[in-house]
């Protein structure tokens, strides 16, 4: 949106027989075309200081003003009934096992005919129908996150005092996560600490970085599980534990080091997995490249103290399938 208001834009003769909503376009091109058009609808675009339409055509001598922004109603998680693998539940709180590809909840300049569909929240909403408030109508019951293609095990609070008091045992560190990992190579060392800042990337918004000065403190602890020799390449599993839980942090953690996770595109694995040419032994006629649809990630375990009843809990989930199934793919002779 601009910057300030009422913003003006003067029509002129090559603008002459365009849409109103088109010539804005063209005009601010960091405002898409769905803003321009609830811009008009909520009659915040004047030309010629008259009440303007979307589809109307300009003669190219007008003065088109912007009055101010958008006004948007604040977004609801809304109750949807889909799968949701519940591990564990009280009247305080539930552990869910989410499935890669789910958000955990809607962002904020969700719509409710888009990114506000298909969340964890909204399958929270209809099989608890109450959970805490203290994340707010758009978070309600949420703890933690996972990012929308890592899997795994996620605690959610049932009410308030449930949340307040989780939430002061992730802040002091006292809640133990495990994350299964798959990587591309093999790290120097069988375990390691990684002790990285982290802050959002100034040039691709959608990324964390490592390499700014001022970010967020992060350590994750890593140990190799398994070391994979394939004619893909080599891989290692890692068993991943963090201090603290900062966007992407294992993802950009990794990719720190030299080894990005498997299907993290984002952060630098390949899209596709090539077969490797061999020493006295060329790739075999027709193999294809491989190619995992999402992270290989997953938050294997979760330890923490119950909120009320102060008993310690601890819960495990195993590779999904389609996260084991291309461990045997790797590890096919």
């Amino acid at each position: 949106m601009p910057d300030s208001f009422p913003t003006i834009v003067e029509a002129t003769e090559e603008d002459a027989g365009k849409r109103l909503d088109q010539f804005l376009v063209s005009h601010l091109p960091d405002v898409s075309r769905a803003r321009i058009q609830q811009l008009i609808a909520q009659e915040l675009v004047v030309i010629n200081n008259a009440r303007a339409k979307a589809a109307q055509r300009l003669r190219g001598d007008e003065t088109v003003k912007i009055l101010g922004p958008t006004h948007r109603e604040p977004l609801r998680a809304i109750a949807e009934d889909l799968p949701l693998d519940i591990v564990y539940e009280d009247d305080d709180l539930a552990v869910v096992n989410k499935p890669a590809g789910m958000m955990v909840h809607a962002g904020a300049g969700a719509t409710d005919d888009d990114r506000n569909r298909g969340t964890l929240v909204n399958a929270l909403l209809h099989h608890f129908q109450k959970l805490s408030g203290v994340g707010g109508d758009l978070r309600p019951g949420i703890v933690h996150r996972l990012d929308k293609e890592t899997s795994g095990l996620i605690l959610v609070a049932k009410n308030d005092l449930a949340h307040n008091k989780l939430a002061a045992q992730f802040s002091k560190r006292e809640v133990r996560k495990t994350y299964l990992a798959l990587v591309h190579g093999w790290p120097k060392h069988d375990r390691g600490t990684v002790n990285a800042s982290i802050s959002r990337d100034a040039a691709r918004r959608t990324r964390m970085t490592t390499r700014r000065a001022g970010g967020r403190e992060a350590v994750s602890h890593y140990t190799v599980v398994r070391r994979i020799e394939s004619r893909f390449g080599r891989f290692s599993l890692l068993s991943v534990k963090i201090d603290t839980g900062r966007t992407h942090q294992i993802r950009v953690h990794l990719a720190f080091l030299g080894h990005p996770v498997v299907g993290d595109n984002l952060y630098g694995a390949p899209k596709l997995i090539a077969p490797e040419r061999r020493k006295g032994s060329p790739v075999a006629s027709g193999e294809n490249p491989i190619q995992l649809e999402r992270n290989f990630l997953h938050a294997a375990a979760l330890e923490f103290t119950h909120p009320r009843a102060g008993a310690p809990l601890s819960f495990e989930r195993p590779l999904p399938p389609e996260l084991e199934n291309f461990l045997l793919l790797l590890e096919q002779k």
